[in-house]
């Protein structure tokens, strides 16, 4: 009779519950949180096991890789849909009772499978996510230096990003009390600076070095960043059925209410990789300047424009951007510019 575990995995211990088909309990306990130590608990006592589920989350690639190549059928789960149906099911939330919610949700089979990223999409979006922090963390201390002169009555113009330094300088002059503030702050805002292009440099080495992301970027708009934030996020382009079900995948399609006779269209429905679909909003922007090489995206996306506005337009290019781009990429062709090629 096959059996069905629920994992429930914290940082240091993972509780295990193991059920048969009928639903009861056959073994169940908590070990450390290591691919060795699962298995470990699950070997050895002659059960044979129809799926093993777990909750995705920071952890889960790491013990997915240990539990499939142990030869585990292990599937990790959405971990929204899972809290919503164990929230259902169960009043007191422990991690003993959310394994065994998980098996049981592994036995009825009502769960939604997540695609666990391969390696090489799991570096790029470390590396993408450092240099997003730096960057944003650069601009924290330019805000905190800005409120910080405010308050003393001095106002700090708008100005390029290397002339920073400068200008908060000329401002404070000679006072001994603000530039005691000021300057460690700029010092870290240097360094971290420093950081992020030392980032910049590697991630436009690697979109450089990688086959993928140079044929991406043939596109329009599309640079080394938005290029490696798409390979990241799609990963692997066959498992999506058509080119189209990318765009849903990244949240670009807009989302449906019907009930009845009332059948209501509103926004997109904004799931899934959040920076994937800010970097290819940024490049639909890009196309609805009138400077640059015409296409017949732009020419499109142009006219979308002049009939919903520019916002929409945008959008619209977003999503069809996306298609093309997982097009471009299963059948190993670059963009065609002019819409007779296309």
């Amino acid at each position: 009779m096959p059996c069905y575990v629920g994992l429930d995995a914290s940082k240091r211990t993972t509780s295990i519950c193991v059920m048969d088909q009928g639903g009861v309990i056959v073994k169940e306990g908590a070990v450390a949180t290591e691919p060795k130590a699962i298995v470990g608990f699950l070997r050895g006592d002659g059960y044979r096991y129809a799926r093993v589920g777990m909750e995705v989350w920071s952890v889960a690639p790491w013990l997915y890789a240990g539990l499939s190549r142990a030869g585990l059928p292990i599937i990790c789960i959405e971990a929204w849909h899972a809290g919503r149906v164990l929230g259902a099911a169960r009043k007191n939330k422990t991690d003993k009772n959310d394994a065994r919610g998980i098996a049981e949700i592994m036995r009825a089979g009502i769960y939604k499978a997540v695609t666990i990223k391969t390696v090489t999409s799991q570096r790029i979006k470390a590396l993408l996510t450092v240099r997003k922090m730096l960057k944003t963390k650069a601009t924290d201390m330019e805000n905190a230096i800005g409120s910080a002169l405010l308050t003393f009555g001095l106002k700090l113009n708008h100005g390029a990003a290397t002339t920073f330094d400068r200008r908060v300088r000329a401002l404070v002059g000679s006072n001994a009390f603000l530039s005691g503030l000021i300057e460690p702050v700029l010092l870290v805002r240097r360094h971290t600076l420093e950081a992020m292009a030392k980032f910049e440099e590697r991630l436009h080495q690697l979109a450089n070095e990688d086959p993928v992301c140079r044929r991406l970027m043939t596109a329009p708009g599309v640079g080394y960043l938005v290029a490696l934030t798409y390979r990241a996020a799609v990963d692997e382009p066959g498992r999506f059925h058509a080119s189209r079900d990318v765009a849903a995948h990244l949240g670009l399609t807009p989302r449906m209410h019907e009930s009845g006779e009332t059948r209501r269209q509103g926004g997109i429905t904004r799931s899934g990789d959040a920076a994937a679909r800010s970097a290819l909003y940024i490049a639909a922007l890009y196309q609805l300047r009138s400077h640059g090489k015409p296409s017949w995206l732009r020419t499109w996306g142009q006219q979308v424009a002049a009939r919903r506005g520019r916002k929409k337009a945008a959008v619209a290019i977003a999503r069809r951007l996306a298609v093309t781009l997982h097009r471009m990429w299963t059948t190993q062709s670059n963009f065609r510019w002019s819409e007779d090629a296309a």
